[in-house]
């Protein structure tokens, strides 16, 4: 049923959340630090998981599916009520770690990038398939 991928990801929330918490206090900021993003990736986790030992079934993998593609929404709501100042006037780590996982992002794009393949191009027509 949808419900319990649902429930899944309530799970997921719930245990994000707190790690990150626990990461925030860990680092000195005091907030949550990146909870939605790690209940994100383990309902990921766990749905792949879940599917691969064949335990998921159809309607809970629907229910996941959904909120997958409910992600970006939520994730750009809840970071418009972010209080980016506080976070600034709670030391330079916020600083760096946003400047880190930047760089990180666009080091993995680059890498991503020239490891594969463009499978966009179309192939060049040969002079018979040109005259024909």
């Amino acid at each position: 049923m949808i419900v319990y991928g649902t429930t899944l990801l309530a799970l997921c929330y719930l245990i994000g959340l707190f790690l990150g918490e626990a990461l925030g206090r860990l680092i000195g900021v005091g907030t949550n630090v990146g909870g939605v993003g790690i209940a994100m990736l383990l309902l990921i986790a766990a749905r792949i998981y879940l599917h691969r030992r064949g335990v998921m079934p159809r309607e809970t993998e629907a229910g996941v599916g959904y909120w997958g593609a409910m992600y970006i929404p939520v994730v750009v709501a809840m970071a418009a009520q972010q209080d980016v100042v506080a976070a600034l006037r709670g030391g330079p780590v916020a600083l760096m770690a946003a400047v880190g996982a930047v760089l990180v992002c666009g080091g993995c794009i680059a890498l991503l990038t020239r490891m594969g393949r463009d499978d966009t191009s179309l192939p060049e027509p040969t002079a018979e398939q040109l005259l024909s």
